[in-house]
This record gives structure tokens, sequence and C-alpha cells, in this order.
């Protein structure tokens, strides 16, 4: 029973495996639980860290510390790679105002920590301590020991600003969540009736392509090429199918046009009045269930990597008569397809046309859903390279003596954004399956909180002996939650923000992963990561240029 003992007490690789295996196995199960219907997910990990730490047991701290971040980057990379195309769509609608309110977060912080500062006489470097560790922020701690640093500031002082970070952090974290849950009783939220709000503000939101019919009426176009129509528009839109001559084809941009033709476009939905002033009106008829009607439509998923690197208008077997791409899907992001789109694994075109033109094009790009399964993981672990060497460059603001660096968790965030959206043109196909991408989710932010909560405990044992410990943590959650109450409310009721966008929006703000997680487990849906990646760049910058701000100005 001895090597049993020993093997569950004395540091070591197979302990540490033991050791983080049951903080997380137990955590996950717990995370289950439901107390008056609220479930705190896999904070609980973080919880079961923290009691195991405090009883005593650890675990070697060079493998800890390496856990804890290569967890981090994990969650944010697959964050990353999942929410690019919806990102940068919503980058153009709301960027200015969702990060105008994260940094009205990190402003309301700050002026709490100067008003502690003033009225309670704590030290600046106790209380940037503090304030880092009650928006889980990091490098926003390094940035501040840095300062103190080049300010040759007491040791004494410089290590409670690492006491007090360690002291707050586990809850800053459970403070952001309580800030969520609060927002959602004043809110009175209903999750369910949320989902759906946001299914209709997608459609309603999205311009997302539709079908139209079309009668030709315009006398300047009867008897010219197709082509002709395509000119006079700005955005591209796509003929699918052509009643002409009594029959139903798919036209050519070399198609000659008719008087009374009818033209069944896909085109997005502010082209709509456009293209009925340039062609004609609406027709009754539809061109998809004539009988006559020799064409099919299907959906074929991309999966050649060979015709992944190309433009669409370069790959010549796609430019035959017999059939039309009209629609192309692309992680849950609809678009009409045209000569200037570069094809990523895992994309979905709806394809109409005969069943040999189809054939064709199923042979060309793949449709090969087994192909799929396996990930390229090459690609993935270069774009994680690239993300860490990314958040390691140092970037000077404002004559600091220190630089700001975005850390290893904003780098690879930003990376997979960019390489989801733009990674086939550098042959760095970044495709994963939704469960996988899920299951390394899932496994990076559980290293991360078991990782937290093993190297917190002792600490927070210590700290809880002394008589400060209790005013830190209460200092820390009025840092974590009045400023994210004040900013939610704002958010909510000036902005019309929804819950799961506010949820995003304070996630963000605290550049808090695992209150992401939580969020995106209460949505169920990607619109809290959409947001939290809006905002997450400029709230990190700014966190760490407060953090040395305050010991510059202040100590």
């Amino acid at each position: 029973m001895n090597w049993f003992l020993k093997l569950l007490l004395e540091e070591s690789i197979p302990q540490t495996v033991i050791i983080f295996g049951v903080v997380i196995a137990i955590g996950t199960w717990l995370g289950r639980v439901k107390i008056f219907g609220i479930s705190l997910g896999v904070t609980w990990i973080l919880f079961m860290g923290l009691a195991i730490s405090y009883a005593g047991i650890h675990v070697n701290k060079e493998t800890e510390h390496f856990l804890k971040e290569f967890g981090l980057i994990l969650f944010v990379y697959s964050i990353g790679l999942q929410v690019g195309p919806g990102f940068f769509s919503s980058l153009k609608k709301n960027a200015a105002v969702t990060n105008g309110l994260a940094a009205l977060v990190v402003l309301l912080g700050v002026l709490t920590v100067v008003a502690f500062y003033f009225f309670l006489g704590q030290p600046i470097t106790t209380l940037t301590g503090v304030m880092s560790g009650a928006v889980t922020n990091t490098p926003g701690l390094g940035a501040a020991q840095a300062a103190a640093k080049d300010l040759h500031l007491p040791a004494d002082d410089i290590s409670f600003i690492t006491l007090a970070y360690a002291v707050v952090y586990p809850f800053g974290v459970f403070g952001i969540i309580a800030a969520i849950l609060i927002l959602k009783a004043v809110f009175r939220v209903n999750l369910d009736k949320e989902r759906e709000l946001h299914r209709k503000l997608d459609v309603i939101k999205s311009n997302k392509p539709v079908s139209i019919h079309l009668v030709m009426q315009n006398k300047q176009l009867i008897g010219k090429p197709l082509r002709n129509v395509f000119e006079l528009l700005k955005e591209p839109v796509v003929v699918s199918r052509l009643f002409h001559d009594g029959k139903v084809m798919t036209p050519t941009p070399q198609t000659h046009l008719a008087e009374g033709d009818v033209l069944l476009i896909v085109a997005h939905k502010d082209q709509l009045q456009v293209l009925k002033t340039i062609i004609g009106e609406e027709s009754e008829m539809n061109l998809k269930e004539l009988p006559k009607s020799e064409l099919i439509s299907r959906i074929i998923i991309v999966s050649q990597p060979e015709v992944t690197h190309k433009r669409l208008g370069d790959i010549a077997a796609l430019h035959q008569h017999d059939f039309t791409l009209t629609r192309l899907s692309r992680a849950g992001v609809e678009m009409v397809p045209h000569g200037d789109i570069i094809l990523q694994l895992g994309d979905q075109v709806k394809v109409v046309g005969t069943e040999e033109g189809i054939d064709l094009v199923t042979k060309t790009v793949g449709n090969q859903l087994k192909r799929l399964d396996v990930p390229d993981l090459a690609p993935i672990f270069i774009g994680i390279v690239a993300g860490v060497v990314l958040g390691s460059i140092p970037m000077y603001f404002f004559n600091m003596p220190v630089p700001v660096k975005i850390g290893l968790a904003g780098g690879p965030l930003i990376i997979a954004l960019l390489l989801s959206r733009y990674g086939g043109k550098f042959y760095l196909n970044q495709y994963t399956t939704y469960s996988a991408n899920l299951m390394l989710r899932e496994l990076g932010i559980s290293l991360f909180l078991a990782s937290v909560g093993l190297s917190s405990g002792a600490n927070l044992q210590a700290a809880l002996s002394g008589g400060n410990a209790w005013l830190w943590i209460v200092m820390g959650l009025a840092v974590t939650i009045v400023p994210l109450l004040i900013v939610g409310l704002v958010a909510h009721y000036v902005f019309r923000k929804t819950f799961f966008e506010v949820c995003g929006l304070l996630s963000g703000a605290s550049t808090d992963p695992p209150a992401l997680a939580f969020s995106t487990q209460l949505a169920k849906n990607e619109v809290a990561s959409v947001t939290y990646a809006t905002v997450y760049p400029l709230t990190m910058i700014l966190r760490i240029i407060a953090a040395q701000l305050l010991i510059l100005f202040l100590s």
C-alpha cells in the first residue's frame, strides 16, 4: 500500500497525470449537477483543483505550468478556428460599439482600484495584483511585476503583487460567472427563447443568398448574352436555371436571352431590388418543380485538397455547361460562389445540373466525408507556433519602460481567426470536424482550469491565515463584478445587446476563458464566442497597459 501512497503524494509524471485525471473527471461530473436550475459546468474543475491543492497535494510545477499554458492555447485556438468566418462578418457590423463597451469595463475596473488606493490606503502594488487576479489577466500581472522591477521597488512590494493575484484569481473566475448569472436574473432571460431569438436574428440580419424567379422584360438585354446581366451588377449572382424555348437548362455566360425567359437567380437579399430593375418582374413559375426538367440539385462537400488552393475561376473542371454552382456554405456562413472564391476543405457547395454534370463536380471536389474525419495536424501546429510567436512580440506604447505583449492567449486566437478565413491561400488547411474542434476546446479548458486550481490552493491557504486576504478578496470581487454589471446593463438596455452577446462581451472584457466556456454552455451556439473574439485583442492590450500605468503613476 505504501507504493500507492508514494504514487499519489510524491511529485512525478505519473502522479501529475493521476491528479489531473482525478481533478478533471470529478470536476466534469460535478459540472453536470444543477442547483436551482443552474450548472457551473467546467468551472467545477477549478474548484476541485483548489480543494486538492488546499489539502496539501501538489504536482510538479514545470509540468503544471506547461499544461496550463498549452491548455489555454488549445482552447483559444480551437475557438478561433470555429468562429473565424462569423467573426469577420460581425466585425463589419458592430465592432466599434462592442470594443467601446469592453474598454469601458477596463476603465471602470481601473477607477475602482484607484478609489481603493485613495480611500483605503492600500499599496498600489497589492491593488494591481488584486486587479489582475480579479479579471484573470496573467499578462497584466507580468506587466505590473516588470514595471515594479524597473522602478526598483522593494522586493516585498513586488511579492505582494503575485500573492494578491494568486489569492483573488479563483474568486475572479467565480465573480465573472456570478455577474453573468445576476444579469440573467435581472434580464429575466429564458434560455430557450433567447436561442430562438438569435435564430431569428440570424435570418433577419444575415445577407444570406436567396433565390428568386424573374421574367426577362428588359428590351436592351433581349438577344444579348447572359454575361451582360453580370456586368451590370456590383455583387456576384448565380443564374442556376433558365426557362428558354420551352425547356429548363443551366445557362452559361454565353447563353443568349429571349423575351419571356424565366431566370432562377441566387443572390444576396440586398441585390433583389436591383435585379428586378435590371431584368423584370418576379415570375410565378417555379423552375425547381417543373416536371419536364432533367436538372437536379445536390450538396457536395469539398474534401479534395488539390482544389483548395486555387481560385474557383481557375479550376477548369468546374466550367462545364451542364451544371451550375449556386451556393457555398462555410462554417454556417452562406455565400454566392464566384470566380475569386478559394475553396476550403469542409465547404458545402450546392450544385444544380444534369446527373452527369453533378457527377463531374463530385469527382472534382471530392465529397468523401471519411477523408475529412482525419485532421491534418501539421497546419494546425504551424498555426499554433505562429500564434505563440505573435503573442511574444514586444510592442511599446507611450514611452513605457516595459513592452506590451498580447500573450499566449491573444496570439494564437488572432492567428486562428486569420487562418480560418485565409489559410487556404497559404496551403495551411485548418479544417477540423465540429466534434474534433469541440474535443480540443474542452480538453484545453479542462487542463487550464485544473492547472489554475492546483497552483492556487497552496497560496490560498497561506493567504487566508493572514488578516489582509479577506480584504483582498472583497476588493477583487468589487473590481470584478461592479464594472461588469454596469456595462452589462448599459449594453443590454442602451445598445440593445442580447444576453448571449453580453455574456461574450463580459467574458472577453475580462479576458477569461472559463467564463467563455460557461457562456457557451448557456448559449449552445457561437454567439458568445464571436463577441469574445471581437473584443479580446483590444482588451488584452488595455489590461496590460492599465496594470503598468497604475504602478508607474501611483507607486
